[in-house]
Protein backbone atom coordinates (compact mmCIF):
# COMPACT_ATOMS: atom_id res chain seq x y z
CA UNK A 1 0.00 0.00 0.00
CA UNK A 2 1.23 3.97 -0.63
CA UNK A 3 0.69 4.90 2.81
CA UNK A 4 2.78 2.33 4.07
CA UNK A 5 5.85 3.83 2.29
CA UNK A 6 8.17 6.41 4.19
CA UNK A 7 9.96 8.53 2.11
CA UNK A 8 13.42 7.93 0.92
CA UNK A 9 16.26 10.64 1.12
CA UNK A 10 16.10 12.13 -2.76
CA UNK A 11 18.88 11.29 -4.60
CA UNK A 12 22.74 12.83 -3.63
CA UNK A 13 21.34 12.96 -0.02
CA UNK A 14 22.89 10.10 1.38
CA UNK A 15 24.30 9.50 5.13
CA UNK A 16 27.28 10.45 3.75
CA UNK A 17 26.71 13.81 3.83
CA UNK A 18 26.58 15.95 7.02
CA UNK A 19 25.58 19.43 5.81
CA UNK A 20 22.22 20.55 7.35
CA UNK A 21 20.19 21.12 4.29
CA UNK A 22 19.24 24.78 3.17
CA UNK A 23 15.27 24.27 4.36
CA UNK A 24 16.30 23.62 7.47
CA UNK A 25 18.69 26.62 8.08
CA UNK A 26 15.97 28.68 6.16
CA UNK A 27 13.47 27.64 8.66
CA UNK A 28 16.08 28.03 11.60
CA UNK A 29 16.19 31.46 10.73
CA UNK A 30 12.58 32.18 10.62
CA UNK A 31 11.94 30.68 13.63
CA UNK A 32 14.90 32.69 15.19
CA UNK A 33 13.62 35.72 14.12
CA UNK A 34 10.04 34.84 15.43
CA UNK A 35 11.18 33.37 18.75
CA UNK A 36 12.56 36.65 19.15
CA UNK A 37 9.08 38.41 18.91
CA UNK A 38 7.18 35.30 21.13
CA UNK A 39 9.24 35.30 23.75
CA UNK A 40 9.93 38.88 24.12
CA UNK A 41 5.94 38.51 25.28
CA UNK A 42 6.14 35.08 26.76
CA UNK A 43 9.13 36.41 29.09
CA UNK A 44 6.75 39.19 30.94
CA UNK A 45 3.61 37.41 30.40
CA UNK A 46 3.14 36.09 33.78
CA UNK A 47 4.52 38.74 35.97
CA UNK A 48 2.12 40.90 33.75
CA UNK A 49 -0.99 39.37 34.34
CA UNK A 50 -0.19 37.78 38.20
CA UNK A 51 1.79 40.83 39.51
CA UNK A 52 0.13 43.67 36.85
CA UNK A 53 -3.46 42.50 36.41
CA UNK A 54 -3.89 40.70 40.03
CA UNK A 55 -4.78 37.74 38.19
CA UNK A 56 -5.03 34.30 40.55
CA UNK A 57 -3.16 31.17 39.88
CA UNK A 58 -6.51 28.90 39.01
CA UNK A 59 -6.93 32.17 36.62
CA UNK A 60 -3.43 32.41 34.97
CA UNK A 61 -3.31 28.37 34.85
CA UNK A 62 -6.49 28.46 32.50
CA UNK A 63 -5.21 31.15 30.57
CA UNK A 64 -1.42 29.60 30.29
CA UNK A 65 -3.20 26.48 29.34
CA UNK A 66 -4.92 28.25 26.32
CA UNK A 67 -2.02 29.71 25.02
CA UNK A 68 -0.71 26.14 23.94
CA UNK A 69 -3.77 23.43 24.68
CA UNK A 70 -7.03 25.08 23.71
CA UNK A 71 -5.83 25.47 19.52
CA UNK A 72 -4.15 21.86 19.51
CA UNK A 73 -7.26 20.98 17.26
CA UNK A 74 -5.31 23.11 14.35
CA UNK A 75 -2.40 21.94 14.39
CA UNK A 76 -4.03 18.41 13.53
CA UNK A 77 -6.02 20.34 10.80
CA UNK A 78 -3.55 22.57 9.38
CA UNK A 79 -1.31 19.38 8.84
CA UNK A 80 -3.91 17.70 6.95
CA UNK A 81 -4.43 20.54 5.06
CA UNK A 82 -0.61 21.13 4.25
CA UNK A 83 -0.56 17.29 3.31
CA UNK A 84 -3.92 17.39 0.78
CA UNK A 85 -2.95 20.73 -1.00
CA UNK A 86 1.09 19.61 -0.76
CA UNK A 87 1.22 23.26 0.32
CA UNK A 88 3.68 23.23 3.69
CA UNK A 89 4.72 26.15 3.31
CA UNK A 90 1.69 28.42 2.81
CA UNK A 91 0.27 26.70 5.62
CA UNK A 92 3.23 28.17 8.09
CA UNK A 93 3.09 31.28 6.31
CA UNK A 94 -0.72 31.53 7.70
CA UNK A 95 -0.08 30.43 11.04
CA UNK A 96 3.28 33.22 11.33
CA UNK A 97 1.14 35.92 9.84
CA UNK A 98 -1.50 35.13 12.34
CA UNK A 99 0.85 35.48 15.24
CA UNK A 100 2.76 38.25 14.11
CA UNK A 101 -0.71 40.05 14.06
CA UNK A 102 -1.88 39.37 17.30
CA UNK A 103 0.98 41.02 18.66
CA UNK A 104 -0.61 43.69 18.37
CA UNK A 105 -3.96 42.57 18.99
CA UNK A 106 -2.41 42.12 22.80
CA UNK A 107 -2.28 46.03 22.46
CA UNK A 108 -5.50 46.58 21.93
CA UNK A 109 -6.44 44.22 24.63
CA UNK A 110 -5.69 46.56 27.03
CA UNK A 111 -5.96 45.24 30.52
CA UNK A 112 -9.72 43.28 29.36
CA UNK A 113 -8.66 39.88 30.38
CA UNK A 114 -11.54 38.24 27.78
CA UNK A 115 -9.98 40.11 24.68
CA UNK A 116 -6.12 39.38 26.08
CA UNK A 117 -7.43 35.52 26.15
CA UNK A 118 -8.57 35.56 22.58
CA UNK A 119 -5.90 37.49 21.28
CA UNK A 120 -3.22 35.02 23.44
CA UNK A 121 -5.78 31.74 21.87
CA UNK A 122 -5.23 33.85 18.40
CA UNK A 123 -1.70 33.41 18.45
CA UNK A 124 -1.10 29.87 19.59
CA UNK A 125 -4.06 29.03 16.66
CA UNK A 126 -1.06 30.67 14.53
CA UNK A 127 1.81 28.61 16.06
CA UNK A 128 -0.98 25.46 16.41
CA UNK A 129 -0.74 26.31 12.24
CA UNK A 130 2.61 26.69 11.52
CA UNK A 131 4.42 23.73 13.60
CA UNK A 132 3.65 20.75 12.17
CA UNK A 133 3.83 22.05 8.40
CA UNK A 134 7.75 23.70 9.48
CA UNK A 135 8.59 20.21 11.04
CA UNK A 136 7.75 18.27 8.11
CA UNK A 137 9.39 20.88 5.61
CA UNK A 138 12.38 19.75 7.96
CA UNK A 139 12.19 15.81 8.03
CA UNK A 140 11.22 15.79 4.47
CA UNK A 141 14.81 17.86 3.41
CA UNK A 142 16.91 15.69 5.80
CA UNK A 143 18.05 12.05 5.69
CA UNK A 144 16.23 9.83 8.35
CA UNK A 145 19.66 9.34 10.04
CA UNK A 146 20.31 13.12 10.46
CA UNK A 147 17.19 13.82 11.88
CA UNK A 148 18.01 14.39 15.33
CA UNK A 149 20.64 16.76 13.98
CA UNK A 150 18.54 18.63 11.93
CA UNK A 151 16.02 19.03 14.49
CA UNK A 152 19.08 20.28 16.93
CA UNK A 153 20.29 22.77 14.57
CA UNK A 154 17.22 23.89 13.81
CA UNK A 155 16.14 24.12 17.66
CA UNK A 156 19.22 25.46 18.94
CA UNK A 157 18.39 28.37 16.08
CA UNK A 158 15.08 29.10 17.39
CA UNK A 159 16.36 28.97 21.06
CA UNK A 160 18.98 31.81 20.02
CA UNK A 161 16.04 34.15 19.02
CA UNK A 162 14.22 32.62 22.50
CA UNK A 163 17.70 33.63 24.57
CA UNK A 164 17.51 37.28 22.72
CA UNK A 165 13.81 37.34 23.47
CA UNK A 166 13.65 38.16 26.85
CA UNK A 167 16.83 40.62 26.84
CA UNK A 168 15.07 42.52 23.98
CA UNK A 169 12.40 43.10 26.21
CA UNK A 170 14.03 43.63 29.23
CA UNK A 171 15.82 46.70 26.92
CA UNK A 172 12.31 47.77 25.83
CA UNK A 173 11.09 48.15 29.05
CA UNK A 174 13.77 50.22 30.26
CA UNK A 175 13.91 52.59 27.69
CA UNK A 176 10.05 53.08 27.98
CA UNK A 177 9.49 53.31 31.74
CA UNK A 178 8.26 49.90 32.27
CA UNK A 179 5.23 50.80 29.61
CA UNK A 180 3.89 46.87 28.26
CA UNK A 181 2.49 48.55 25.66
CA UNK A 182 6.13 49.14 24.28
CA UNK A 183 6.77 45.44 24.20
CA UNK A 184 4.12 44.31 22.30
CA UNK A 185 4.55 46.57 19.62
CA UNK A 186 8.20 46.14 19.13
CA UNK A 187 7.27 42.26 18.97
CA UNK A 188 5.10 42.62 16.44
CA UNK A 189 7.19 43.93 14.44
CA UNK A 190 9.91 41.63 14.91
CA UNK A 191 7.14 39.19 13.72
CA UNK A 192 6.10 40.82 10.94
CA UNK A 193 9.97 40.72 9.70
CA UNK A 194 9.83 36.73 10.11
CA UNK A 195 7.13 36.40 7.64
CA UNK A 196 8.92 38.15 5.23
CA UNK A 197 11.73 35.73 5.78
CA UNK A 198 9.90 32.83 5.53
CA UNK A 199 8.28 34.20 2.17
CA UNK A 200 11.14 35.11 0.60
CA UNK A 201 14.05 32.30 1.24
CA UNK A 202 12.37 29.18 2.55
CA UNK A 203 11.40 26.79 -0.45
CA UNK A 204 8.50 24.39 -0.69
CA UNK A 205 8.59 20.52 -0.78
CA UNK A 206 6.02 19.71 -2.85
CA UNK A 207 7.16 16.16 -4.10
CA UNK A 208 4.99 13.90 -6.80
CA UNK A 209 1.56 13.57 -6.25
CA UNK A 210 0.27 11.07 -4.53
CA UNK A 211 -3.10 8.59 -5.46
CA UNK A 212 -5.73 10.65 -3.84
CA UNK A 213 -6.61 7.65 -1.27
CA UNK A 214 -3.07 7.83 0.28
CA UNK A 215 -3.89 11.80 1.50
CA UNK A 216 -7.53 11.33 2.38
CA UNK A 217 -9.16 11.43 6.17
CA UNK A 218 -9.24 7.26 6.09
CA UNK A 219 -5.56 7.76 5.23
CA UNK A 220 -5.34 9.82 8.44
CA UNK A 221 -7.21 7.74 10.84
CA UNK A 222 -5.80 4.59 9.65
CA UNK A 223 -2.79 5.96 11.16
CA UNK A 224 -3.72 5.36 14.45
CA UNK A 225 -4.21 1.74 13.49
CA UNK A 226 -0.12 1.13 13.62
CA UNK A 227 1.37 -0.26 16.65
CA UNK A 228 3.87 2.14 16.54
CA UNK A 229 2.42 5.24 15.60
CA UNK A 230 -0.08 4.56 18.66
CA UNK A 231 2.56 3.69 21.30
CA UNK A 232 4.28 7.45 20.20
CA UNK A 233 1.32 9.05 20.87
CA UNK A 234 0.32 7.54 23.74
CA UNK A 235 3.51 8.16 25.44
CA UNK A 236 4.46 11.71 23.98
CA UNK A 237 0.61 12.48 25.70
CA UNK A 238 1.35 11.04 29.19
CA UNK A 239 4.54 12.35 28.91
CA UNK A 240 2.76 16.37 28.09
CA UNK A 241 0.70 15.70 31.33
CA UNK A 242 3.52 16.06 33.95
CA UNK A 243 4.56 19.54 32.13
CA UNK A 244 3.16 22.36 34.48
CA UNK A 245 4.79 25.15 31.88
CA UNK A 246 7.39 27.97 31.70
CA UNK A 247 4.94 30.46 33.55
CA UNK A 248 4.78 28.20 36.55
CA UNK A 249 7.82 26.68 36.80
CA UNK A 250 9.52 30.31 36.93
CA UNK A 251 6.84 31.64 39.14
CA UNK A 252 7.73 29.18 41.85
CA UNK A 253 11.19 29.53 41.36
CA UNK A 254 10.69 33.20 41.58
CA UNK A 255 8.82 33.06 44.97
CA UNK A 256 10.75 30.25 46.92
CA UNK A 257 14.16 32.66 46.12
CA UNK A 258 12.15 35.87 46.52
CA UNK A 259 13.56 37.65 43.46
CA UNK A 260 13.18 40.71 42.26
CA UNK A 261 10.19 41.17 39.70
CA UNK A 262 12.97 42.82 37.33
CA UNK A 263 15.33 39.37 37.51
CA UNK A 264 11.57 37.85 35.93
CA UNK A 265 12.70 37.70 32.30
CA UNK A 266 16.19 36.76 33.12
CA UNK A 267 15.07 33.28 34.25
CA UNK A 268 13.61 32.66 30.65
CA UNK A 269 17.12 34.04 29.26
CA UNK A 270 19.19 31.16 31.74
CA UNK A 271 16.98 28.22 30.61
CA UNK A 272 17.25 29.52 27.30
CA UNK A 273 21.33 29.58 27.08
CA UNK A 274 21.14 26.21 28.46
CA UNK A 275 18.82 24.86 25.31
CA UNK A 276 20.39 26.74 23.26
CA UNK A 277 23.85 24.76 24.28
CA UNK A 278 22.59 21.75 23.96
CA UNK A 279 20.36 21.26 21.30
CA UNK A 280 22.67 20.08 18.49
CA UNK A 281 24.73 17.54 20.88
CA UNK A 282 21.53 15.96 22.12
CA UNK A 283 19.78 15.94 18.85
CA UNK A 284 23.43 14.16 17.06
CA UNK A 285 23.30 11.57 20.25
CA UNK A 286 19.72 10.67 19.55
CA UNK A 287 20.98 9.97 16.47
CA UNK A 288 23.99 7.75 17.42
CA UNK A 289 22.13 5.92 20.63
CA UNK A 290 18.08 6.22 20.01
CA UNK A 291 15.75 9.03 20.35
CA UNK A 292 13.66 7.56 22.90
CA UNK A 293 15.99 7.31 25.27
CA UNK A 294 16.99 10.97 25.10
CA UNK A 295 13.41 11.77 25.23
CA UNK A 296 13.06 10.30 28.36
CA UNK A 297 15.81 11.38 29.80
CA UNK A 298 14.75 15.01 29.45
CA UNK A 299 11.95 14.34 31.28
CA UNK A 300 13.53 12.97 33.78
CA UNK A 301 15.52 16.16 34.50
CA UNK A 302 12.20 17.55 34.56
CA UNK A 303 11.37 15.42 37.28
CA UNK A 304 14.30 16.94 39.15
CA UNK A 305 13.49 20.25 38.69
CA UNK A 306 10.29 19.51 40.56
CA UNK A 307 12.20 18.11 43.34
CA UNK A 308 14.22 21.38 43.48
CA UNK A 309 10.99 23.66 43.20
CA UNK A 310 9.16 21.38 46.29
CA UNK A 311 12.50 21.00 48.04
CA UNK A 312 12.83 24.14 50.01
CA UNK A 313 16.25 24.61 49.18
CA UNK A 314 17.17 28.46 48.08
CA UNK A 315 19.78 30.11 46.85
CA UNK A 316 21.90 30.86 43.60
CA UNK A 317 22.85 27.65 43.36
CA UNK A 318 19.42 26.22 43.26
CA UNK A 319 18.87 29.00 40.59
CA UNK A 320 21.46 27.99 38.39
CA UNK A 321 21.05 23.90 38.35
CA UNK A 322 17.26 24.31 37.97
CA UNK A 323 17.76 26.77 34.68
CA UNK A 324 20.43 24.44 33.47
CA UNK A 325 18.06 20.78 34.00
CA UNK A 326 15.58 23.21 32.56
CA UNK A 327 17.11 24.03 29.32
CA UNK A 328 18.27 20.78 29.00
CA UNK A 329 14.67 19.23 29.75
CA UNK A 330 14.09 21.11 26.53
CA UNK A 331 17.04 20.25 24.62
CA UNK A 332 16.56 16.79 24.88
CA UNK A 333 12.59 16.75 24.37
CA UNK A 334 11.10 19.65 21.80
CA UNK A 335 13.06 18.74 18.52
CA UNK A 336 14.27 14.89 19.35
CA UNK A 337 10.42 14.00 20.03
CA UNK A 338 9.82 15.05 16.30
CA UNK A 339 13.04 13.18 14.86
CA UNK A 340 11.60 10.07 17.16
CA UNK A 341 8.23 10.43 15.34
CA UNK A 342 9.46 11.55 11.59
CA UNK A 343 10.82 8.16 10.26
CA UNK A 344 7.71 6.32 11.25
CA UNK A 345 5.57 8.11 9.01
CA UNK A 346 4.84 7.89 5.84
CA UNK A 347 5.68 11.41 3.45
CA UNK A 348 2.44 11.92 2.38
CA UNK A 349 1.03 12.11 5.18
CA UNK A 350 3.67 13.64 7.26
CA UNK A 351 2.56 16.88 8.16
CA UNK A 352 -0.69 15.15 9.59
CA UNK A 353 0.72 12.32 11.69
CA UNK A 354 3.53 14.93 13.66
CA UNK A 355 -0.18 17.24 13.59
CA UNK A 356 -1.43 14.45 15.61
CA UNK A 357 1.20 14.24 18.08
CA UNK A 358 2.00 17.86 18.72
CA UNK A 359 -1.86 17.93 19.26
CA UNK A 360 -1.91 15.55 21.78
CA UNK A 361 0.79 16.85 23.95
CA UNK A 362 -0.77 20.28 23.18
CA UNK A 363 -4.41 19.14 24.71
CA UNK A 364 -2.48 16.91 27.81
CA UNK A 365 -0.39 20.32 28.30
CA UNK A 366 -4.03 21.98 28.27
CA UNK A 367 -5.54 19.93 31.18
CA UNK A 368 -1.88 19.73 33.19
CA UNK A 369 -1.72 23.40 32.92
CA UNK A 370 -5.68 24.16 34.09
CA UNK A 371 -5.51 21.17 36.33
CA UNK A 372 -1.99 22.49 38.37
CA UNK A 373 -3.72 26.17 38.71
CA UNK A 374 -6.12 24.79 40.62
CA UNK A 375 -4.21 22.76 42.66
CA UNK A 376 -2.05 26.04 43.48
CA UNK A 377 -5.53 27.87 44.49
CA UNK A 378 -6.44 24.68 46.55
CA UNK A 379 -3.20 23.42 48.16
CA UNK A 380 -0.59 26.63 47.58
CA UNK A 381 2.30 26.08 45.68
CA UNK A 382 4.37 23.47 47.48
CA UNK A 383 1.43 21.15 47.72
CA UNK A 384 0.72 21.70 43.76
CA UNK A 385 4.32 21.26 42.83
CA UNK A 386 4.39 17.81 45.09
CA UNK A 387 1.48 16.44 43.47
CA UNK A 388 2.78 17.33 40.09
CA UNK A 389 6.16 15.31 41.19
CA UNK A 390 4.53 12.32 42.40
CA UNK A 391 2.13 12.34 39.06
CA UNK A 392 5.49 13.06 37.18
CA UNK A 393 7.02 9.48 37.88
CA UNK A 394 3.99 7.59 37.00
CA UNK A 395 3.81 9.20 33.53
CA UNK A 396 7.27 8.75 32.83
CA UNK A 397 7.43 5.35 34.24
CA UNK A 398 3.95 4.13 31.64
CA UNK A 399 5.70 6.24 29.29
CA UNK A 400 9.53 4.66 29.25
CA UNK A 401 7.27 0.83 28.71
CA UNK A 402 5.46 2.44 25.86
CA UNK A 403 8.65 3.83 24.23
CA UNK A 404 11.35 1.95 24.59
CA UNK A 405 9.36 -1.37 23.49
CA UNK A 406 8.41 0.49 20.10
CA UNK A 407 10.91 -0.67 16.83
CA UNK A 408 14.19 0.85 17.05
CA UNK A 409 13.76 4.40 15.90
CA UNK A 410 16.03 5.59 12.71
Amino acid sequence: MYLASVEKPAAGRTDRTKRVAGTVLALGTVSLITDVSSEMVSAILPLYLVAGLGLSPAVYGLIDGLYTGATALLRLAGGYVADRARRRKAVAAVGYGLSASMKFGLLAAGTSVPWLSAAIVADRAGKGLRTAPRDALITLSTPAGQLGRAFGVHRAMDTAGAFAGPLVALAVLAASGQAYDSVFVVSGCIAVIGVLVLVLFVGDHRGPRPPAAAVSLTAAAALLRRRPIRMLLLGAVLLGLSTIGDGFVFLLLQRQENLASGWFPLLAVGTSLTYLALAVPFGTLADRIGRAPVVLGGYAALLIVYLLLGSGWGGPVTVVVVLVLYGGYYAATDGVLMALAGPLLPAELRTTGLGLIQTGQALAYLVSSVLFGLAWQRWDAAGAIHAATAFGFVTLSISAILLLRRPADA
